[in-house]
């Protein structure tokens, strides 16, 4: 696209972030010139596609401080002079987290969460160089995986197929990715929130293993189950991104963990186009969820096992066959598909929250947030969170949310999930499994159907890592992807993986 003479032509429909630096090396492109054509596409599409709703007016300024520190010689990171997104729920000093809800907005007449400081992600993207466009669109408290309806700021629509749903509760930085604002943003998931936006719009998700990232400073949903990641168009602008927000931090300890689970030279290092040679893949079956497939998804799944075995894998069917891994999933009464279990922490979680947002904070208190959302209140029976008093603990965090829950049967299902996984792995002595991301095609935008996943609850209670990446497209035109499971830690390899299948592949169109 061209804008103007200040604007050179820049095809942001297939630059990655690697040709982005490889131009600003050799000076045929600017940060500057970057960041100027990718908020001209912003503002020409943002109003279509509603996927930002906070534009951050000092992109240009930043932009032109990485160029002065190029030309200076200065070294610089991947991330530098790349737009970006960030998710609304994510903490960014000067604009409030609005969590889509009106409540929340003093521009619908809420009240503002507005941080003393950047969350830890948002400040790594910072310090990488990263420019920051804006943040965007979510659904009322994240609440749902496949849409932002119920926004303050009003739907986000699906930019590969505007009939149908965008994903969620990430819908707005995998409209931005697809739309070709940024070439990457900041996603988040408890319950397939970057997994079903990066597969709705033909996109890459990293959900890394639970403590490879830091949640502090993101609105909650689960504490236990929180996890930020990347949405990008590709596996290599997914995983260098990654490399920017992973690692530990003392603001959250469970990040301790991670600490010799990241790659020398970080996850995009050593990417591999050989990475599937030899690699036995667990496929999706019984034995995993009872769900079938339908007709059109089995299919395409068929084409692309077909594609993996290509590319040097070892099939091996419905691995969990056998077990009794198909029985402890239960999707929570009040939800239409979702396993809810570790979300019953919120009360305690939104406390620790409001904690964080500093001394002058609008709200200091989970009875400050209840008193503030009264009017609307999420957790009563058949609202959107009342589900939560179907969980075991509920009401016991309910009773006293300043004090850490204990959690039990959470701890006890997780360490159920674990076990099982490592015993079907090493029977089957897997490197992974691959699966298709949805059971069927996805819903109309305005439907009431939920995006019916093949592993949300599983992938997020266990806490180990996953990838999507685009497998072709359905014949409404709608994608299709496959998502790469592995044990906790295991993360770079299936990203490497996912990097083989891509590029052997090559599925993905760009949608504008």
């Amino acid at each position: 696209m061209s804008t103007n003479a200040e604007t050179p032509q820049i095809d942001l429909g297939t630059l990655t972030i690697t040709q982005a630096q490889a131009a600003f090396a050799d000076g045929s492109l600017t940060s500057e010139s970057l960041t100027r054509a990718s908020i001209a596409q912003m503002k020409a599409l943002n109003g279509k596609y509603n996927a930002v709703i906070f534009e951050c007016d000092d992109a240009l300024d930043v932009a032109r401080d990485i160029d002065r520190r190029r030309a200076a010689g200065e070294k610089l990171g991947p991330m530098a002079g790349i737009p970006v997104v960030i998710k609304d729920t994510v903490d960014m000093v000067g604009y409030p987290s609005t969590a889509g809800w009106r409540l929340l907005y003093s521009g619908t007449g809420g009240v503002d969460l507005m941080p003393e400081r950047d969350a830890p992600v948002a400040a790594r993207m910072k310090a990488a160089g990263a420019v920051i466009l804006g943040k965007t669109n979510v659904p009322i408290l994240s609440w749902t995986g496949t849409h932002a309806n119920d926004s303050w700021a009003g739907p986000t629509l699906n930019v590969v197929r505007e009939d149908r749903a965008p994903g969620g509760s990430s819908a707005g930085t995998a409209s931005a990715v697809a739309a070709h604002f940024c070439l990457t943003g900041l996603a988040e998931e408890t319950g397939g929130s970057i997994q079903n936006p990066a597969s709705a719009q033909g996109l890459v998700g990293i959900k890394a293993t639970i403590g490879m990232v830091p949640n502090a400073g993101v609105v909650p949903l689960s504490g236990n189950r929180d996890m930020v990641g990347p949405i990008a168009r590709t596996v290599e602008d997914a995983a260098i991104c990654l490399d920017a927000i992973a690692g530990f931090t003392t603001e959250d300890p469970k990040t301790l963990a991670s600490v010799g689970h990241i790659p020398q030279g970080g996850f995009a290092a050593n990417l591999s186009k050989d990475g599937l040679k030899g690699k036995r893949i667990g496929l999706y079956g019984p034995g995993w969820r009872k769900d079938v497939l339908s007709p059109e998804t089995a299919a395409l799944y068929e084409r692309a096992k077909a594609e993996l075995a290509a590319a040097g894998a070892v099939l091996v069917e419905d691995p969990f066959s056998g077990t009794d891994f198909n029985t402890h999933r239960q999707i929570t009464p009040g939800t239409p598909f979702f396993d809810g279990r570790g979300l019953e922490s919120l009360p305690y979680d939104i406390s620790c929250y409001l904690k964080r947002l500093g001394p002058d904070a609008a709200l200091k208190t989970w009875e400050d947030f209840v008193e503030a959302t009264k009017a609307e209140d999420p957790f009563a029976k058949g609202a959107i969170l009342g589900y939560l008093h179907e969980l075991p603990d509920f009401a016991a965090v309910l009773k006293s949310p300043a004090t850490p829950p204990a959690m039990p049967q959470f701890t006890a299902l997780k360490d159920t999930y674990l076990r099982l996984l490592r015993e079907v792995f090493t029977r089957h002595d897997l490197d992974a499994l691959a699966y298709p991301q949805m059971l069927e095609e996805l819903p109309g935008l305005h439907s009431g159907d939920a995006i019916r996943e093949t592993t949300v609850g599983e992938l997020n209670i266990a806490g180990i890592p996953g990838i999507t990446v685009p497998a072709g497209y359905y014949a409404s035109g709608a994608p299709f992807e496959l998502i790469f499971l592995a044990q906790q830690w295991d993360d770079a390899a299936i990203i490497n993986m996912a990097y083989a299948y891509e590029q052997a592949t090559l599925h993905r169109k760009p949608a504008v």
